[in-house]
């Protein structure tokens, strides 16, 4: 397994410490200990998808739960026949605890568990202030400080064929 440094890269890049600790982590979790398997993917511009392999969780022994830029989703199953003999046991019903790192403005629209999956839909809606805008150069400011609007355009030939 490769270690990569990330110390170059905190020398020259401020802000973004955040982002080599998630890569870090990441690094040193072995495949085999994420458990259950899942799928990410991106759906759409501003559309993502998450998958999860859940087989014989219902769909009231899961709980998504978002704070900010987390989303955590557990599964603990309820043992609803009580003790059972098993001769062998290949179907994991262990409890589960996965958490996700979302990025800004990402939220999730919906959720569906179907055929031992379940899909987790999510958004990213960027509010309107923080998309980017065009800024007019030159021209007059109006009391606000900023003019997005269009600017008026003054047909001159019409004013010219009245005045003669």
């Amino acid at each position: 397994m490769r270690t990569y440094d990330f110390a170059p890269l905190y020398r020259s890049t401020v802000g973004f410490d955040r982002l080599f600790s998630m890569l870090d982590q990441a690094a040193r979790v072995e495949p085999s200990t994420q458990w259950p398997p899942y799928d990410i993917e991106k759906a759409g511009e501003n559309a993502y998808r998450i998958t999860m392999a859940v087989a014989g969780f219902t769909p009231d022994e899961i709980e998504l739960t978002q704070h900010d830029t987390a989303l955590t989703v557990t599964g603990q199953k309820k043992d609803k026949d009580g003790p059972r003999e098993y001769l062998h046991r290949g179907i994991a019903a262990r409890a589960f605890r996965q958490t996700f790192n979302l990025a800004d403005h990402v939220t999730v629209t919906g959720a569906v568990l179907a055929h031992g999956l379940l899909a987790v839909e999510l958004r990213r809606e960027v509010p309107e202030a923080l998309k980017p805008r065009r800024i007019a150069i030159g021209g007059t400011q109006t009391a606000a400080g900023q003019d997005n609007a269009s600017p008026q355009v003054v047909d001159r030939g019409e004013d010219a064929a009245k005045a003669a």
